[in-house]
This record gives structure tokens, C-alpha cells and sequence, in this order.
């Protein structure tokens, strides 16, 4: 073989070095319009204008009546790393969406980029540059504040233009980014158009700006983004600890969605994708959600800068917090504990989709079975010292943690008499009166039907419960409440299972031994990288300990923590809430009717089912009114 010849090191040029990082600050349409529109906001502006065409390939147009620059500014803003926004090299102390100087300077190396501006007092200048060439500063006639026009986005890198999508799913991108920042910005106006073929074009989106207090102006901007259904069926949020202020909207659980499209997280008012604040919310709303169905939110964190890091991607995205396990206790026990005092309220869109429903299809034919006459139980509901569960460990089974044939006489089998017991104790007892008051949240019972719906008569109109979902509901909320006080009852393993491990796996596990124990998961070292599994909860019954500790690791990794084990337990506690609750075809007195929604009104989440569905419909008197044409 020759000899390899020596590389030789070159400086590259400024036009390199600019393209090379505007394909990390840009990598669409929407990535110059968030940075554009960013500046604006960073410069006082009141309100905004977005202009695009083509889905943003061929025209970005953003005008403010921010506070404008001089044309001694302009060519200092279009060179690299050159910022108004810092002061100093404290890249902590950052109070503005941008600071690193690199936006204005990028889209000139990949466009060609054209800035007017003007200040208060000041003449209008103009500068332009086209794939980083920059022409002189020349006068222009402009009233005050700044148009940024962009054409012809990678014009400069053409190789970039073959990764853009359509035109609709860019412009799509750009309008999902214009909403962000309209919730980010409660208090500036957003204008959105597409001119495409010229002209004035057509307004995509507008949002005056808002007035009043922070709570006030964001749920109002809310309802302009996210719609008037989420602004009503969302509660607000307003939780602190520890230097970390959670404000923000959450919507009930009954206002669920089937993806992740209506989450939206910001830290000190920046949009954020941050993993650890996604698991949290996913973590609040666990227990009152199927794994199918997704929270609606809009969260904002705000702290000291100090105490957050954004400069950890290009596109400022990203976050990383001093102690993530701080931020993420903070939206859990913020949201959980906004949840319990919504008590036994649902989402309005539950009473629209019953309205709905009563507008049958044209030729629909009635195929209902016909119904089964069942003779009344005595008493309000079935004992549970008669009951046998039906392997209420299935939910574990299922997620691969159990064997498939458990002993009859395992532990399991005398933690599920244990919870059969609790479940006992935790009955809805009737309670005695002559005549309930209408007045009352969820009225008085006027009729039961089909053995599992009670019609409730209120001052506003009727409710429909489903006793059976309801009162599932009512059992498993007192059954968590016992093992809280109680605690979780754990089973000694005969022969300890050991569990080889990495030695950072081991000492992660290891750091929260603690919190494992208070779930009855018992660990503790037994050398070199590997743990001894000595005590597993008892109510799962025989456990796959390997499995399970494999899952809780893989969830620290995801989310910084592990909500996997009181997740199981829950389940199972859920199943034996199921069971135990008055069932379908069961006929209930009036006293056990009104027992039952009175209960209801005192009980935190009540308004949904251990799955997620509504446990009870509200129709107002003018709803049905207009069923009959009577309005």
C-alpha cells in the first residue's frame, strides 16, 4: 500500500459556514417563520402579521410594529452571532425566545432575505442579501417597526428543496407554529395569510390581542386557538414549588383525545418538546384515562433562567431543567390535585354527543334485543365476602408480569380476600330522607331504566347516570384511599430472585429502592452490577420480578421516573372496583338512587369511569326543548 496522503485543514469560507448552520436553525417554512416571528415578539411588538405563499417555498413575509432597528443595526444583524438579547456571555440569564444571533444571518445564506425598519423618530431603511451576499443599506419609506421578507427559501442550497413536503402540509407546519406562539403571547395579536397567486390573499387565523389578568387573557386566547369545546371543558391550573410557578388550562378527563395533538408545553413562555414534562402529564391523567386516549393541555412553567438550560438544541426546542424531578412532581401533583377539586364534573361534549345520538339515522332499524326481566337484589349491593374475584391480577397477567397458573393457595389468593374486604368497606351506604332537593348538583332521582340508567331531575334539567360506571368509580376511589392509609401489603419472596444488571442500572433502581418499598417492590444490592428481588406486592400475585424491574428501568430512561408498579396495582384495584360495584340490571330503591348521586357529588373524579367514560349526561331544559321544536 502507498503512502496515505496527509489531509490538509482549511478554514472554510463565511458563505460555508453560514449555510452549514442554517441547516440547523432552518430545516422548513415553519422554522423561518418561529424565528421570525420570535424577533417580532422580542421587539416589543403588539401585533404580527404572517404572510406565506406557496406553503412558505417561495414567499415569508412577517410585519411588526415592534420597536425597529436604525440602519447602522441592520448590517450588524445579519452577521453571524451578533444579538441585542444577552448581555455579557451568561448563557443562563435568558429572558427572550432568540440569543444566539444565528437566524437572520442563516436565512440570508439559503434565501434571499430583504429587512425594512424603521425606529420611532428614525428614517426607514432597507437592506438586502441573496445567498449571503449583502447589498448596501438604502432608504425606504416605512411608518415604523420592521417587514421581513423571505423568497425563495433554499434557493442557495437547492439539495434542501428536495426534502420539503407539499405546499398544504408546510403551510400546515407554519400555521401550527403561528398558534404556538399566539398561546405563548396571550397579549400580542396574530394575523395569518396565505397570498398565494397575490394579492391581499385570505386570513387563515387571527387572535386580537387579549386584555385583562394572565388567567383571563389566556383562557380567552385559548378559545380563539384551541376552540371554544377545550376553553369549556378545561380547568385552570396554578401550582408552585420550590421556585417552579405551573399555570395553564387542563382538560377534564371526559374531554379526551385519540393522539397527543392537543398537549402543548412552554417553559418561561417558550414552546417546548420535552419528554420528561410529556410523562408527567401522561402520568396525571393515567388513572383516568384508557392507554387509547390522550389529555388535552396547555401548560406553562416559569422559573428563575437559572434554573433551566435552553441552549441545548439548535432550534431551542429543548429544554433541560437543574432537577427534572422537580418540574415533573410539580405538573403531576398540579394537575391530580386540580382534577380531585373539579370533583364529579364532566365535559360538556359528553351532552353534545347524547343530543347527537338522538337524531337517528334515516331507515334505521331498531335491533335491540329484547330485554331480560331480572328480580331485585336486597340490600344496595352484593357483598364482597360472598363475591369471588375473577382473577383480578388479569391486567397484570397481561402486561407479562404474571405466571399463567397461580397457585390456589398463593399469597395472591390472600391479598385478593384482603381487597375483597376493603372493597366491602368501602360501600356507598344509603342515606335517608324524605324529599331531595332538585337544587343539588346532580338533583334527585326521578326513575330508574333498563335496570342501569338513573334519571336525576335538576333546577337546569335532567341527568342520566350509569349506576354501574358510577358507582365502579365511587368503590375504586375509597379502595385507593385505604391502600394510602394502609399502605401496600407485600409478599417475602421464598428464594430471592436475583437480577443481573449494568452497574448505572443497578444504582438507578438503587436510588429509588425507597419509593419501591412504600409499593411493596422490595430491592436491595447483592453485588457487582446485580440486585436481589426479596419482597413483590402481594395483590399482583405471582410476579415476573425480571420483567418488571426491566420495565421500570426502560421507564426511568424514557421519562426520569417510574410510575409502573403503582400503575399494576391500581389496575388491580380498578378490576376489583368493577366487580364489586352495582351491576347492570340491578334495581335500585329511590333512597339507593339518591344515595348513590349524592355520593357521586362528594367524590373526586367521579364524573368518568375507571376507563375513561363518562359516568353520568347532563341535558340542560333548553337542550331538550329544542329536541321537540318547542325554541
Amino acid at each position: 500500500m502507498g503512502a496515505v496522503e496527509r489531509p490538509v485543514i482549511r478554514q472554510l469560507d463565511e458563505g460555508a459556514i453560514n449555510r452549514i448552520a442554517a441547516g440547523e436553525v432552518v430545516e422548513r417554512p415553519a422554522s423561518a417563520v418561529k424565528e421570525l416571528v420570535e424577533n417580532a415578539v422580542d421587539a416589543g411588538a403588539r401585533r404580527i402579521e404572517i404572510a406565506y405563499a406557496d406553503g412558505g417555498k417561495s414567499l415569508i413575509r412577517i410585519t411588526d410594529d415592534g420597536c425597529g432597528m436604525t440602519a447602522d443595526d441592520l448590517p450588524l444583524a445579519l452577521s453571524r452571532h451578533a444579538t441585542s438579547k444577552i448581555d455579557g456571555s451568561d448563557l443562563l440569564d435568558i429572558h427572550t425566545f432568540g440569543f444566539r444571533g444565528e437566524a437572520l444571518p442563516s436565512l440570508g445564506a439559503v434565501g434571499r432575505l430583504s429587512i425594512t425598519s424603521r425606529v420611532e423618530g428614525g428614517e426607514g431603511c432597507v437592506l438586502s442579501v441573496s445567498g449571503g451576499h449583502a447589498e448596501p443599506v438604502r432608504p425606504a419609506a416605512l411608518s415604523g417597526g420592521t417587514v421581513v421578507e423571505l423568497r425563495d427559501l433554499f434557493f442557495a442550497t437547492p439539495a434542501r428543496l428536495k426534502f420539503l413536503r407539499t405546499d398544504r402540509a408546510e403551510a400546515q407546519a407554519i400555521g401550527e407554529v403561528v398558534r404556538k406562539l399566539a398561546m405563548a403571547e396571550p397579549f400580542v395579536g396574530f394575523t395569518l395569510r396565505d397570498v398565494t397567486g397575490g394579492g391581499e390573499g385570505r386570513v387563515l387565523f387571527r387572535a386580537e390581542p387579549e386584555s385583562g389578568d394572565m388567567f383571563d387573557a389566556l383562557h380567552g386566547r385559548l378559545t380563539c386557538v384551541l376552540g371554544r369545546e377545550f376553553a369549556e371543558n378545561a380547568i385552570a391550573i396554578d401550582a408552585e414549588r420550590e421556585g417552579l410557578h405551573l399555570t395553564g388550562y387542563a382538560a377534564l378527563p371526559t374531554y379526551s383525545r385519540g393522539s397527543a395533538v392537543a398537549q402543548y408545553l412552554f417553559v418561561n413562555g417558550r414552546p417546548v418538546k420535552d419528554k420528561v414534562l410529556i410523562g408527567a402529564l401522561r402520568a396525571a391523567y393515567f388513572d383516568y384515562l384508557s392507554r387509547d386516549r390522550h389529555p388535552a393541555a396547555c401548560l406553562f412553567i416559569d422559573c428563575d433562567p437559572h434554573l433551566v438550560d435552553v441552549n441545548v438544541h439548535p432550534a431551542k426546542s429543548e429544554v433541560r431543567f437543574r432537577d427534572p424531578s422537580m418540574a415533573r412532581g410539580l405538573i403531576v401533583s398540579g394537575l391530580r390535585h386540580a382534577l380531585a377539586e373539579a370533583g364529579h364534573r364532566a365535559s360538556t361534549t359528553v351532552a353534545q354527543a347524547t343530543l347527537g345520538a338522538f337524531r337517528p339515522e334515516p331507515g334505521a332499524a331498531d335491533t335491540a334485543p329484547p330485554h331480560r326481566y331480572q328480580a331485585p337484589a336486597t340490600g344496595f349491593e352484593r357483598s364482597f365476602a360472598s363475591y369471588t374475584p375473577e382473577r383480578p391480577s388479569e391486567e397484570a397477567r397481561a402486561a407479562g408480569y404474571l405466571s399463567q397458573a397461580p397457585e390456589r393457595d398463593s399469597p395472591r389468593g390472600f391479598a385478593e380476600a384482603g381487597f375483597s374486604q376493603m372493597a366491602a368497606s368501602a360501600r356507598v351506604e344509603p342515606t335517608p330522607f324524605d324529599t331531595p332537593d332538585s337544587d343539588l348538583p346532580l338533583g334527585a332521582a326521578r326513575a330508574q331504566v333498563h335496570e342501569n340508567y338513573i334519571i336525576a331531575q335538576t333546577a337546569r334539567g335532567i341527568v342520566v347516570v350509569d349506576q354501574h360506571a358510577a358507582h365502579e368509580r365511587l368503590v375504586y376511589e375509597k379502595l385507593k384511599k385505604q391502600m394510602a392509609q394502609n399502605g401496600v401489603a407485600s409478599q417475602a419472596l421464598l428464594i430471592p430472585e436475583i437480577v443481573e444488571l449494568s452497574d448505572n442500572d443497578c444504582a438507578c433502581l438503587l436510588d429509588i429502592a425507597e419509593d419501591l418499598a412504600t409499593l411493596g417492590l422490595g430491592i436491595e444490592p447483592f453485588g457487582g452490577g446485580a440486585i436481589a428481588v426479596r419482597e413483590t406486592p402481594a395483590v399482583l400475585g405471582r410476579v415476573d420480578a425480571k420483567r418488571m424491574i426491566r420495565d421500570i428501568l426502560d421507564e426511568l430512561s424514557d421519562l426520569g421516573d417510574s410510575s409502573t408498579v403503582q400503575a399494576r396495582i391500581e389496575a388491580v384495584l380498578s378490576r376489583v372496583a368493577c366487580h364489586g360495584s352495582i351491576r347492570s340490571g340491578r334495581q335500585m330503591r329511590a333512597d339507593e338512587m339518591n344515595a348513590l348521586l349524592r355520593e357521586m357529588e362528594a367524590t373526586p373524579h367521579s364524573g368518568q369511569c375507571n376507563h375513561g367514560r363518562p359516568t353520568y349526561v347532563e341535558l340542560k331544559l333548553s337542550d331538550i326543548e329544542r329536541l321537540f321544536g318547542r325554541t
